[in-house]
């Protein structure tokens, strides 16, 4: 009898285990499915890391038999949160040098600069996050403290928007810049005969090219650290705007490994490697990979004065900002990607540079489509340019966080006449009726429930102001859930496998501690992520 027994407990459990229908039952909710009714229900049921049902916790008990099971004792849950602009890779990296944001003077950067050489001694200096329209002095600072206080070693230090930097003048020496140089699409700053270490947009480039390219393992290190980072804040998509085609085989293997999990969309920088490799292979798709748009540059950024406007800087009266490249270069790129079939994804930031590109897109779109170009920020428009985006079905692609930061000197740079039709979320979403919204995170904070606060409250971290910034270009809460997940999926062609809680689609979810659907608009920035579901695995909880 003792030899048969070992093959009877066998059996046995293996007839346990053919009991089990699915994976895992999440019950005792509110799940804010996104469908297209906006329903809510009170569980659903994963299997194979896809939803397979979703309704009332006694029905699906009655059909399902499953491994494990989740009580969200009466939490919200929802979609995985998608980010659609982010520079998710470069985030990564940044979190490996020095962090600047929210510095409040140049001395104080200077300061932390030093700090960190004293740690780290060998190599580049390199920090991202200042921006000084946070100091007192709203200037460009001078690099003569860094070029005393690292004569030999380079330095450089981008601004929050990656459009503007300083550097110091052995960085300078490397790179070649000379006093008075000039470079299509950027500035070199020059004072009186002598570099002040201020580049400008396509300016940073010479510098930056002449820093030694990542080592595998910090290359590997950024996009770990950085998917930490995201699933503790619900992101479970993001997509990274602007990559080199290497960096695709680099993504595929972290994921085929098992290391990767948060899923990405890529769009490609606007480079001629980079359309040879996607037009030859096609698009690149797997279930945590798609690959099929191209990222391009129109102009730079408000802060830097590097956004192209149709009428000059209301705070310098001579100067208008610059497009990056000629408009025959936009030209000839939207005409190849249109002959190929694949997304255009424009960086416009000026009213001047939307118009560029939106009339350029109209050519190659002629009329309403499902091509789903988009225009990444759509940041201030003339009110004659804003139909094209319904009448092109053009997609605008938009930070709300970006108006929150961006509301306490905007008006600075551009008037009140012209600041009606900037930031504009709410009149760029009935062109389409949909909005896809992202943080362009590390520009902004990665945190999704900050894009959903200021797309609904228009106020920044402190509650400020009074009613709101424009509050009639506010979302609704229901606008804002949709932005940041079924239309952030929509937006890169994922709308029937992600973005909602609905039988066929990936197990991607999660859970907060508070309903941002009910509670006060002031309590939103304090809601925090319990947990954080992808393909139905747990890849982060609250401690």
């Amino acid at each position: 009898m003792r030899k048969f027994l070992p093959l009877l407990l066998f059996a046995a459990v293996a007839c346990k285990q053919q009991d089990f229908n699915a994976d895992l039952l999440v019950k005792n909710a509110v799940v804010y499915t996104v469908d297209n009714n906006f329903s809510t229900a009170e569980a659903f049921v994963v299997k194979g890391g896809k939803i397979i049902a979703v309704g009332k916790a006694d029905s699906l008990e009655n059909i399902y038999k499953t491994r494990d099971v989740i009580d969200a004792e009466g939490k919200a849950v929802y979609p995985g949160f998608i980010d659609a602009h982010s520079h998710f890779y470069e985030y990564g990296l940044s979190l490996q040098e020095i962090n600047l944001d929210d510095s409040k003077s140049w001395e104080q950067i200077v300061d932390s600069v030093n700090t960190y050489a004293r740690r780290n001694t060998e190599g580049w200096i390199i920090g991202r996050g200042w921006d000084q329209n946070n100091w007192k002095l709203r200037q460009f600072p001078n690099k003569s403290k860094l070029d005393s206080l690292f004569p030999v070693r380079p330095v450089i230090l981008t601004r929050i928007d990656g459009h503007a930097a300083i550097a110091n003048q052995a960085a300078l020496n490397i790179a070649g810049v000379k006093p008075g140089q000039t470079i299509s699409g950027g500035e070199i700053e020059t004072i009186k005969g002598k570099l002040t270490g201020i580049l400008v947009d396509n300016a940073v480039g010479i510098v930056t090219r002449k820093i030694p390219e990542p080592t595998d393992q910090i290359t590997q290190s950024a996009f770990l650290y950085a998917q930490r980072n995201c699933f503790a804040d619900g992101l479970t998509t993001v997509s990274d705007c602007g990559l080199n085609y290497t960096m695709v085989n680099t993504i595929a293997q972290l994921q085929h490994k098992g290391d990767l999990k948060i899923r990405m969309y890529v769009m490609l920088s606007d480079r001629q490697e980079n359309y040879d490799y996607l037009f030859k292979r096609g698009v690149f798709k797997t279930p945590g990979l798609d690959v099929r748009s191209f990222k391009v540059y129109a102009d730079g950024a408000l802060g830097s004065r590097g956004a192209c406007l149709l009428q000059p800087y209301n705070d310098q009266k001579n100067w208008r900002g610059f497009l990056l490249s000629s408009q025959a270069h936009f030209e000839e790129v939207a005409k190849k990607i249109a002959d190929k079939g694949f997304q255009m994804c424009t960086h416009a930031i000026g009213d001047s540079a939307n118009r560029v590109i939106l009339k350029i897109y109209a050519s190659v779109l002629k009329g309403k489509n499902d091509r789903r170009w988009r225009i990444e920020h759509a940041q201030v428009l003339s009110p004659d340019d804003i139909h094209y985006f319904g009448d092109y079905s053009i997609i605008p692609s938009v930070q709300p966080t970006h108006a929150t930061s961006d509301m306490h000197w905007a008006v600075t740079r551009l008037g009140e006449k012209r600041l009606k039709t900037a930031y504009a979320y709410k009149q760029l979403l009935d062109q389409n009726g949909w909005l896809p919204l992202g943080t362009d995170f590390p520009v902004e904070n990665i945190n999704p429930i900050y894009t959903y606060y200021a797309a609904v409250e228009r106020k920044d971290l402190k509650g400020n102001p009074d009613g709101g910034f424009q509050p009639k270009n506010a979302l609704s809460r229901k606008q804002a859930l949709q932005g940041m997940t079924i239309w952030a999926a929509k937006a890169n062609f994922e709308e029937k496998e992600k973005g909602s809680i609905e039988p066929g689609k990936y197990a991607d979810f999660v859970i907060l501690d508070k309903d941002i659907m009910k509670i006060r608009g002031a309590e939103l920035p304090g809601v925090k992520v319990l947990k954080t579901y992808v393909n139905g695995e747990k890849v982060y909880e609250k401690k």
